[in-house]
């Protein structure tokens, strides 16, 4: 009796020491990437000898999702003629994701439970890694950063994992992705961060993390994890132009996602900062064009009526240098920074408008969801071809491959545009032109040059002769375009 009592108090002392280290009281539930759990799992700096002991730390954590949703099938012509309505069918859809705590919250993506990007499916089944399954319950979920959260009440705590900090991830470091690849649960796929901030479109939530780790069907909503064991990004999507991985995946960094999961779980709404301008980056040719330094700025393509850009005096043409004092670049967009700002907020723009700084003040509205600012815009296509065998005006043909002419109210009629509108319109296109290269084509109305504006023909020559004399490589035009709304600014490389 007494060599057990001397055991069973060394224990009890050994379990006082391990919470004075921990700072844990003993036998805590703690998260599985907890720092004291992960010192002695994690590979050695460098090339890792195995990813083992990191894998079966963390694979606890990661959970498989199956959904079912009832779906509306389009239904055929022939059917819409007999007055018939669209079907519902029963999909079906699986994909990752993982536990955050230990009372069984689980992050995911929102495409995983949402087949239609619309609904919500009508039953959410999680696996977990030992194979016990439970119903979910949708706690809430985030369209435009594609985040979605769930619960799951289980008899006792759960193994979950914390989120890191993805801004200190680097390009080179390496990464694991666990998951549900083609319904293969606990696969775990390995690689390097191949980018950071990679941009892939406009909004406010366009920059992943891109890797090189294999990301199949099935492993969106799971985790992609650093070599401590943070997750410090959820995977979302694949280049797959094969239809399988290539080897291009991407995450939503955490530091997107912490601040959007804290306000699902607390029941908050989430409110982004909206300006309503339409934009677009500006290319090395146009900051080429105007003697800019390359990665800074984005341009103002259209401005529409009563948004909060609009009344702030914002045009388009306007070039965004800086957004509440934040350097606007590739990496850090303008409706990256506005949709972080809190609604009602006034804020200082820094904007080079014509070459010359202006700064101006915007009230930063709430940004309106995806179904509000859909709106159905017609094709307004132009009826003949008013600008059939017409010759061209001036220097355009020979300096940039267009052939142009003075706009005048009867091609505007034709081309289905406002009578008042000015500019020059362009009649041919070289095929081997840059010009042709970039998209442009007969009837496209060419409103300003170098961001002055033009009323015909004589205004491109000057901006033409301008660049010329600057000894700059290209001209920025702003075109116009029938049937499609605001404008889009084009480079084009000056012949020689």
């Amino acid at each position: 009796m007494r060599y057990a009592y001397g055991v069973t108090s060394a224990l009890l002392l050994g379990g006082a020491a391990l919470s004075l280290v921990t700072g844990l009281p003993a036998g805590a539930q703690v998260a599985q990437n907890d720092d004291a759990q992960m010192r002695g799992v994690v590979p050695r700096p460098g090339a890792p000898e195995s990813f083992a002991d990191l894998t079966a730390q963390l694979q606890p954590a990661v959970v498989n999702i199956a959904v079912r949703q009832k779906v509306e099938v389009p239904t055929s012509p022939l059917a819409q003629i007999m007055g018939r309505g669209g079907q519902a069918r029963l999909a079906e859809g699986a994909g990752s994701g993982f536990i955050i705590s230990a009372d069984g919250y689980i992050v995911t993506n929102n495409h995983v439970i949402s087949l239609d990007q619309q609904g919500v499916a009508d039953n959410i089944s999680v696996k977990l890694a030992d194979g016990t399954e439970y119903t979910a319950r949708l706690i809430g979920r985030d369209t435009d950063s594609d985040i979605a959260l769930l619960k799951i009440d289980a008899p006792a705590p759960l193994p979950f994992v914390k989120f890191g900090d993805s801004g200190k991830a680097r390009a080179g470091d390496w990464v694991i992705a666990i998951g549900n690849p083609f319904g293969f649960g606990g696969t775990v796929t390995s690689g390097i961060i191949s980018s950071v901030n990679r941009s892939t479109g406009n909004g406010a939530y366009n920059h992943f993390i891109q890797s090189d780790a294999s990301i199949n069907s099935g492993n969106s909503g799971g985790p992609m994890f650093d070599m401590r064991g943070n997750v410090i990004g959820i995977n979302n999507w694949i280049v797959a132009p094969s239809g399988g991985n290539v080897g291009i995946g991407f995450a939503i960094p955490s530091d997107t996602a912490k601040p959007i999961v804290a306000k699902l779980m607390s029941g908050r709404a989430i409110e982004r900062g909206f300006l309503g301008v339409q934009i677009q980056p500006i290319t090395d040719d146009i900051a080429d064009s105007l003697g800019l330094p390359h990665d800074r700025g984005e341009l103002v393509r259209a401005v529409p009526a009563g948004m909060p850009g609009a009344k702030a005096g914002v045009r388009p043409g306007d070039i965004v240098l800086k957004v509440n004092g934040i350097d606007v670049t590739n990496d850090r967009t303008l409706s990256a920074i506005v949709a972080d700002i809190a609604p009602g907020t006034a804020i200082p723009l820094d904007i080079l408008r014509q070459g010359k700084p202006v700064r101006l003040t915007a009230v930063v509205a709430r940004r309106p969801s995806q179904q509000e600012m859909a709106q159905s815009i017609g094709p307004g296509q132009p009826q003949g071809d008013p600008l059939q065998n017409a010759k061209g005006q001036g220097l355009a043909g020979a300096a940039l491959g267009l052939q142009v002419l003075d706009m005048n109210p009867d091609i505007a009629m034709q081309l289905r545009v406002p009578g008042s509108t000015r500019g020059a319109v362009i009649a041919d296109v070289d095929s081997a032109s840059d010009a042709a290269n970039r998209g442009l084509q007969r009837g496209d109305i060419v409103v300003s040059a170098n961001f002055a504006p033009i009323t015909g023909t004589a205004g491109l020559d000057g901006a033409i002769n301008g660049a010329k004399t600057a000894g700059r490589p290209s001209v920025t035009l702003e075109i116009q375009r029938s049937g499609q709304p605001g404008t889009i600014f084009v480079a084009l490389r000056l012949r020689s």
